[in-house]
């Protein structure tokens, strides 16, 4: 099955020996929509896009096995549960996803840029599904770093066409802000609340400029749409006892935009590519702060500064 995620194609594949399928439904087009639901709008049987490479293959293999010679990298706290990540003696990657409870649910094995994986996955069908989108978050995040394309960690509103992020560590209030525009402002959609996709494209005469999509990947509210729009601001939200927005430093604005994505900083290749479509952000968008209070004028507040002419 092909998927359009911020016009990549990825192709999700299930091994023909993969009993994990039976444990779930008859065949694997429909073990993968009841696997991943908020996939489903991202489909596409384009006939360039069917023809096309994918950015990232994504092979299902219930034998799959742990390599032991791998060298530990290091275990990362999610959020949701802890990751070791390996390096493989091949030059890929080992990740071995567990969840809330310590759970080893998913196995996934990288080439070293991310464009050939393969995952085993198990649990009941809620395990199984968290296991597999955070493999494939994980292959989509670091195959697209390659090309200008960075997923990050933002609550999005879309205001008369336009999109902005906004970014803060986790429990700020970026869905709350949101959720004030949605409110309060006229002619406000939402747009993704916790994993939008933003990639650097060019136009007919070279330059470029920024692009943010929907994702299948949302956090805690199901908001997944295949959306196009042009990114107008990245805004990263301070708790303050008052409104005000203060733009940003070139530096300051690159750290913002930085800290909102996933990267790698131990693999020098990868995070050098992030850096550098980072940079290109900050040179085609604002990049703000938002000191707020959690209230309508806080909303007001941002609209006003961030659409005036």
């Amino acid at each position: 099955m092909k998927y359009a995620l911020a016009g990549h194609i990825i192709s999700i594949q299930v091994s023909e020996t993969a009993k994990t399928v039976n444990s779930v439904c008859s065949d694997a087009t429909q073990f993968l929509d009841t696997i991943l639901p908020s996939f489903i709008p991202f489909k596409t049987d384009d006939e360039t896009a069917m023809a096309s490479q994918p950015l990232m293959n994504l092979t299902i293999v219930d034998t799959l096995k742990e390599i032991k010679d791998a060298r530990l990298i290091r275990d990362v706290d999610t959020g949701n549960g802890m990751t070791r990540v390996d390096k493989l003696p091949s030059g890929g990657y080992q990740f071995l996803v567990r969840d809330i409870f310590g759970y080893a649910c998913a196995l996934l094995q990288t080439s070293s840029h991310f464009e050939d994986c393969r995952v085993a996955i198990r649990g009941n069908l809620p395990t199984m599904r968290f296991a597999l989108n955070n493999a494939l978050m994980l292959s989509y995040a670091f195959s697209s770093a390659y090309h200008d394309t960075l997923l990050i960690h933002a609550s999005v509103v879309r205001h008369n066409g336009i999109s902005y992020a906004f970014t803060a560590k986790s429990g700020t209030g970026k869905s709350t802000q949101v959720a004030n525009w949605l409110r309060n402002i006229p002619g406000c959609d939402l747009v993704n609340d916790d994993n939008p996709i933003i990639r650097i494209e060019k136009n007919s005469d070279g330059s470029i400029h920024p692009i943010l999509y929907g994702s299948p990947w949302s956090g805690k509210t199901p908001c997944y749409r295949n959306v196009r729009t042009p990114l107008g601001a990245i805004v990263m939200i301070k708790r303050d006892n008052h409104n005000e927005m203060i733009p940003q430093s070139a530096l300051e604005s690159f750290v913002t935009v930085l800290s909102a994505c996933s990267a790698m900083k131990w693999d020098e290749e990868l995070y050098t590519h992030v850096c550098r479509t980072c940079s290109k952000f900050v040179e085609t968008i604002q990049v703000t702060e938002l000191h707020c209070l959690p209230d309508a004028e806080s909303a007001l507040t941002a609209c006003s500064y961030l659409t005036r002419s």
